[in-house]
């Protein structure tokens, strides 16, 4: 231990990576890095993971295995999607569970206790203030700044990540000039409710577009766990072509409940709520030297379908295996990470940016009730391959059958006219 005068001095501690930001995205950056044997050090800024629970996180069920996930972080399992309109209903449904929605408090709950158990550090109520490159710069160590339970903390690491989200507090100081983003707010009640109510959508994904229940965006009843429900809405901060006015997000959930559940009788447990910042292009800033993004921080959600975290998770194992080769000196830079990244993401996420784009702010309900039409012969997997994989050739598979009953719609006006005049 060192002394300053006559007093010691407890040295300062040292990690490999620092990781702000406990998240999907920085808890599995953490949890990889843990298991590789790397010391690492996750930070968040609350005191637990049961505060902001704000995401619902519908996944399809290859998210469990590919990412090692128990079941105890599962709120229910899905195997119907519904989708309703301002004038019309869509609904598709197998068997068995072809999705799960997760707990988000306990997913994030899960990813620090691992890293706990694999031998990494978690520290809660810590927030992150800054960072600096150490002045000898022969160890290439920086020093991270904190606040943790309310006292001034300073940690090393050779890398720090920045998995805080729309924040994006490590990589863009207060005054550092940012790329344009587009952003989008959601609010969501978590509801406690009968048995019977439970019971109609307990194994489904509801999903409402349309003027009526969400113009500029979209609202859901995702089942969460018995007798448990979360109803939201979420809205694009932009301006919609024909829609110029819009009701607070509130006024759309309360919808839901009154015109839609038909409701009287329920116990509000939770609200709470959340604003993503996307960039279009993916122009974010992924790396500045010994620092580099994940998750959020870099826009790692689908504009589409405002799904994010297993590409949260997908995109900390990319960053594992740079940070991990950075920590190697096999590289001195994250611009392979950068690189990478932009090939599995980029392409997908401009189309869906420019679907999603059409449909909150462009398309008119006509247009809306019409691709739900289009879409109601397809499987529920195909529909799943469409809006999870984004797999949007499979659309063309609903349109022989779109034909054929406007061919058969047709033909009954057309022999109900006849059978009119000949009689």
């Amino acid at each position: 231990m060192k002394r300053l005068g006559s007093f010691p001095v407890e040295p300062m501690q040292e990690f490999d990576v620092v990781v702000v930001g406990g998240g999907p995205a920085g808890g599995q950056c953490a949890r990889s890095l843990a298991k590789a044997g790397r010391s690492v050090l996750l930070v968040e800024r609350h005191k637990d993971f049961a505060i902001n629970s704000f995401s619902s996180a519908g996944t399809p069920l290859e998210t469990l295995s590919q990412y090692d996930l128990p079941d105890s972080v599962v709120g229910t399992y899905w195997n119907k999607f519904v989708v309703v309109t301002s004038n019309q209903q869509g609904e598709w449904k197998t068997p068995s569970a072809i999705g799960a929605v997760l707990d988000f408090g306990k997913l994030r709950e899960f990813l620090a206790s691992d890293i706990k158990a694999i031998g990494g550090k978690v520290w809660m109520n810590c927030r992150y203030v800054s960072h600096s490159h150490s002045s000898d710069q022969s160890n290439g160590q920086t020093v991270v700044s904190l606040v943790r339970n309310g006292e001034a903390v300073t940690v090393g690491a050779r890398v720090v990540v920045d998995a805080t989200g729309p924040f994006r507090a490590v990589m863009y100081g207060k005054n550092d000039p940012k790329p344009e983003f587009l952003s989008g707010t959601g609010i969501e009640y978590l509801i406690e409710v009968s048995d019977e109510v439970y019971q109609r959508y307990s194994d489904a994904l509801t999903f409402f577009l349309g003027y009526k229940w969400m113009p500029k965006g979209y609202s859901w009843i995702f089942p969460m766990a018995p007798n448990r429900l979360k109803v939201g809405a979420g809205i694009i901060n932009a301006e919609h072509e024909v829609v110029k006015e819009t009701e607070p997000l509130k006024h759309y959930i309360h919808l839901i409940l009154q015109d839609y559940m038909h409701l009287s009788d329920y116990r509000l447990i939770e609200v709470h709520g959340a604003t993503l910042k996307y960039s279009c292009g993916l122009q974010d800033v992924y790396y500045r030297e010994s620092a580099i993004a994940i998750g959020d921080a870099v826009s790692t959600v689908n504009f589409l379908g405002g799904e994010g975290i297993r590409h949260a998770m997908q995109g900390a194992e990319i960053a594992s295996k740079h940070i991990q080769k950075y920590l190697d000196r096999q590289t001195d830079s994250f611009q392979d990470y950068q690189t990478e990244m932009h090939r599995v993401f980029l392409k997908t996420w401009n189309l869906s940016e420019k679907f999603g784009m059409k449909k909150y702010l462009q398309d008119c309900d006509e247009i809306v009730d019409k691709v739900v039409a289009y879409l109601r012969p397809l499987s529920l997997e195909d529909v799943v391959d469409i809006l999870f994989f984004y797999r949007f050739e499979k659309v063309s598979k609903g349109l022989p059958q779109y034909f054929l009953r406007k061919l058969d719609s047709l033909w009954t006006r057309l022999t109900s006219r006849l059978r009119k005049l000949t009689h």
